[in-house]
């Protein structure tokens, strides 16, 4: 009787580790997707942002004439 009540402990012990390593899991992936969640196009805002300095910077070098700064920064303003 002894040995079937300790085997029965075993899974008991086996079933709250993984309850626990799941309840842990669902925990940081809650805090990951809250906290990053408006922050997720950060990457390509950026990329927009340094695309309309350079932009900014041929246009101020006068490479570029105002109607070619003004469309392709239209084009920037839809793609982003």
């Amino acid at each position: 009787m002894m040995d079937f009540m300790g085997f029965g402990m075993a899974w008991m012990w086996i079933f709250g580790l993984l309850l626990l390593t799941g309840l842990v899991l669902l925990i940081v992936f809650l805090v990951r997707a809250l906290s990053a969640g408006p922050n997720r196009g950060s990457r390509r805002s950026g990329e927009a942002t340094r695309a309309r300095g350079i932009l900014e910077e041929r246009y101020a070098r006068g490479k570029l004439s105002t109607e070619e700064y003004q469309e392709r920064l239209r084009i920037l303003n839809e793609n982003s």
